[in-house]
């Protein structure tokens, strides 16, 4: 097993807030698991334990997929835009990153460096991307799945231990099948990380949210092609701060104990239950993605079987794991315990605890904004107007007021509390989209 430096390695905690207490009879048990990393990513310099340097010597990459498609001249301030941003990005890199610029149409083609391979971020190597920046021009469709497979195949051509990608684009992935999407996405899910960007309000929600997901990264609009540039350099300063790669958080249970579901809960929703792999007898791996110094907050439910007053077990172990960069064995970094214990103390077996109420109302409010916003689009007003109500009635009551400042754009809020609201006879495509975009944002519990 590897030996991992303190002064370069995140240092990960695993705190778990839940009621542990059920009713003779009870069997769900429910839990927020906050894991918080510090120490790791944000000291500055590669080779420091930031992103251009992975503690234990491996070296990181990103590849900055950039839509050339013909819409990308419609206005022409998108394709200009986006220069403008890639080169950004490239300018924010730290020394010794490795990177590489691709052009994405129906084909995806190498930009810079343009050997099949990556460069390594220098004065010398961002002007030469910059001046190949100037070159790129838009023509063609759309086929995202192929410039992932190209980012996939350029990240895998260096030895690397964080890998990531930046995509941007402008509109439907029209040139390639849904199938041929989820298969790329498949295919690089756990092989890299990629932040997705969608420019104007031709492109579709659920593609670029979609492969955020799939790939664990963000997801976000950028209505005016103008905020091109301050969005990438932003995204770009948080990707150069991780320090480790392929966390996975391993859920161990006892027999008869059943999962219910893993969610992330904090900073956004995502439902992790599918993304099980077996880790040996009653025990699964969940990714999490890159970290740096940072917090997130993880809802775990288990069934436990059913038992009498007065008995008390371990309904479930929670790990963080990091890979070993020699190659051996995960790297455990830090555990905390679920709990079950069964009274018949009415008072205590029935109170919730409020991390688990905040985050059950949390997930709660992404699914309504989404059911509503569905709702809109097929002329179910009805059903619109009682989602999107509810969803203004769960943002006021959990302090969501970023969430809650977006659906004033969609609807005309008469009373939060109770979530009365009226449909806007019209709403910006902008507006629209980005309430849709960023329904999974969460707002983090008060402790």
């Amino acid at each position: 097993m590897a030996n991992f430096s303190k002064s370069t390695v995140p240092q990960f905690s695993v705190d778990v807030y839940q009621n542990e207490f059920l009713p003779e009879g009870g069997r769900d048990v429910s839990a927020i698991v906050t894991v918080t990393s510090t120490g790791g990513g944000t000291s500055g310099a590669a080779g420091s334990g930031g992103f251009g340097q992975f503690p234990g010597g491996g070296a990181a990459g990103v590849v900055l997929m950039v839509d050339c498609s013909g819409s990308m001249d419609y206005p022409a301030t998108k394709m200009r835009g986006a220069r403008e941003a890639t080169a950004a990005a490239i300018d924010t890199l730290r020394d010794g990153t490795s990177f590489a610029v691709v052009a994405g149409t129906h084909v995806a083609k190498e930009v810079y460096p343009g050997n099949g391979g990556l460069a390594v971020a220098g004065a010398r190597t961002r002007a030469e991307a910059r001046e190949a920046l100037r070159r790129l021009s838009a023509g063609g469709g759309t086929a995202i799945g192929t410039w992932l497979r190209l980012a996939d195949r350029l990240l895998s051509s260096a030895d690397l231990s964080i890998r990531h990608g930046v995509l941007l684009t402008d509109g439907r992935n029209e040139h390639e099948t849904p199938q041929e999407l989820r298969a790329a996405l498949d295919a690089c899910a756990g092989r890299f990380t990629c932040d997705a960007r969608g420019v104007g309000t031709d492109w579709e929600v659920k593609e670029v949210t979609g492969i955020a997901s799939a790939l664990l990264g963000t997801a976000d609009i950028v209505a005016d092609p103008a905020g091109l540039a301050a969005d990438f350099t932003s995204m770009m300063e948080t990707a150069m701060g991780k320090g480790v790669a392929d966390v996975a958080l391993r859920l161990w249970t006892p027999v008869g104990v059943e999962i219910r579901f893993v969610k992330q809960v904090a900073p956004t929703v995502e439902d992790l239950t599918g993304r099980r792999t077996e880790a040996g007898p009653r025990a699964g791996d969940y990714p999490t993605g890159s970290w740096g110094d940072e917090s997130r907050d993880y809802h775990v439910s288990v069934r436990v079987p059913q038992a009498v007053v007065g008995q008390e077990m371990l309904a479930a172990r929670v790990s963080l794991l990091a890979p070993d960069p020699a190659g051996g064995d995960p790297r455990p970094l830090s555990q905390g315990l679920v709990r079950a214990v069964w009274t018949d103390d009415l008072a205590m077996s029935t109170s919730i605890n409020p991390q688990v109420a905040h985050y059950t109302g949390q997930a709660e409010l992404a699914d309504v904004i989404q059911q509503g916003l569905d709702a809109r689009k097929s002329g179910d007003h009805d059903g619109a107007t009682a989602k999107l109500g509810r969803a203004v009635q769960l943002a006021a009551a959990s302090g969501n007021a970023d969430t809650a400042k977006l659906l004033s754009k969609v609807v005309d809020v008469v009373d939060a509390a109770t979530g009365t609201v009226r449909l806007k006879a019209k709403v910006a495509d902008a507006d629209e989209m980005t309430l849709e975009t960023r329904s999974t944002k969460t707002v983090r519990v008060k402790r």
